[in-house]
């Protein structure tokens, strides 16, 4: 049996753990085709590879309200879905109130607007959710926060227990809708959509289901639905989006829900590996896979970094996993990988960088306010935005070296969107187009 490693700042660990990775890479772990495009257009949540890579853009590091802004658009509604690009459009979902009560209705809906000018070129109805009836969300949740996924002439949308949704990315119009696979939400939706050949695939993570789910792309009929079958837990919803990855010439989806990350086969759903956590839930962050590491963080009540060899079978909890960290791990926002270096930002400003092959702590710096935004890599850039609006730039590199701080002075929780070299901010009320100029 593998000994795992529990890591806190300044825990040294063997280094037979640098040669197992390094074999790793050479055993053939690599990202899918398409996630390797990382000047792809931003179609999904954190970009072409998932991970919020945008490298070969030419981002700009200044800016605030005014400067190096080309337009700044007042958005309908409250949403904290990101946004994505595809042939000069961008797409976003949003919630509208509908009247002055206390608990209104809700329209739930879907936007277009120019990247070029932000005018809103359609503005569509998907649901409508009742006020009455509606659970209750989390503070920092809205009814729209799963980010919407772009393919060929289709937009798909997600509205979490509320709804799964196809457009046409011309008009809006609607080529199916469904609500059939309804469950009891904590707090509210938050997980994002993936695709994969005919098939669009989420998570469910509610109080009464815990499951992963494919639907047929082209119908919204269920395709393949593969329960968590995780032991009693005190509490079981989560919010993260799958993460699909390529190892040893097959495709996997990893699916984090409370207490367990699974490995499916994106095409049955048959499950493939899993690794167990203690009692983690309310899970947000995505997956990252780099240097033939899986790296994932758990969750409340206490958030732990979890790197896992991807290439076993079962549950390999005690065999796969090859070093945890359990100080300053994230809640919310999703870290980032540039090179053999791993950077994950806590909620409260806390950056850390770490040595992905061993989990050691390289540095960390304080950075101050409050994080839910994940994190941005661009070359050897990281940006990260807290919830009032700052955005710190900082290089990747052995040791902190802080390029710039950019404050747009807005409530903000929704993550980076990219359009050529053109960086896409969501705040509480307006989408920004930030270039330089």
């Amino acid at each position: 049996m593998k000994t795992k490693r529990r890591l806190s700042c300044g825990s040294i660990v063997p280094s037979f753990a640098r040669l197992t990775l390094a074999l790793l890479v050479l055993g053939g772990f690599s990202l899918s085709q398409a996630a390797a495009q990382t000047s792809a257009e931003w179609t999904q949540f954190r970009g072409p590879t998932g991970q919020g890579i945008a490298d070969g853009h030419a981002l700009p590091t200044q800016w605030d309200a005014e400067k190096n802004v080309t337009w700044r658009k007042e958005l309908p509604g409250v949403g904290w879905s990101s946004p994505v690009v595809a042939d000069g459009r961008i797409y976003l979902t949003t919630a509208v109130p509908l009247g002055e009560e206390k608990k209104p209705d809700q329209s739930l809906r879907a936007l277009c607007l120019s990247a070029d000018s932000g005018d809103i070129l359609w503005d569509v109805e998907v649901f409508l959710e009742a006020g009455e009836t509606a659970p209750k969300i989390h503070s920092k949740n809205s009814h729209a926060s799963p980010t919407s996924i772009l393919e060929g002439e289709f937009v798909y949308v997600h509205f979490g227990h509320m709804g799964t949704a196809c457009l046409r990315k011309k008009d809006g119009s609607i080529v199916w809708q469904t609500q059939e696979n309804s469950y009891k939400p904590t707090h509210g939706n938050g997980g994002s959509p993936v695709l994969f050949g005919d098939k669009l695939i989420f998570g469910i993570d509610g109080q009464d289901k815990q499951e992963v789910i494919a639907l047929d792309k082209a119908t919204g009929k269920v395709a393949w639905q593969t329960p968590r079958n995780v032991p009693d837990l005190p509490k079981y919803f989560t919010f993260s989006t799958p993460l699909l990855i390529e190892v040893n010439g097959q495709t996997q989806l990893l699916s984090q829900g409370s207490g367990a990350i699974m490995s499916v086969d994106p095409s049955s759903g048959e499950e493939i590996w899993r690794v167990k956590y203690d009692l983690g839930y309310s899970i947000v962050p995505r997956p990252v896979f780099a240097n033939g590491l899986v790296y994932v963080c758990t969750g409340y009540d206490r958030s732990t970094l979890v790197a896992i060899r991807p290439d076993g079978h079962g549950d390999v909890t005690e065999t796969h996993v090859e070093y945890i960290v359990d100080r300053n791990v994230p809640y919310n926002p999703s870290p980032v990988v540039i090179g053999d270096a791993l950077y994950m930002v806590s909620d409260n400003g806390i950056l850390s960088c770490l040595d992905c092959a061993t989990g050691d702590v390289r540095w960390k710096e304080r950075i101050g306010g409050n994080f839910s935004t994940s994190l941005l890599a661009a070359g050897d850039l990281i940006y990260m935005m807290d919830e009032a609006g700052m955005t710190t730039v900082v290089k990747a590199g052995d040791e902190y070296q802080e390029v710039a701080k950019n404050d747009l002075k807005e409530r903000a929780l929704a993550s980076f969107g990219i359009d050529k070299n053109a960086i896409l901010l969501r705040t509480e009320k307006a989408l920004y187009r930030i270039e330089n100029k």
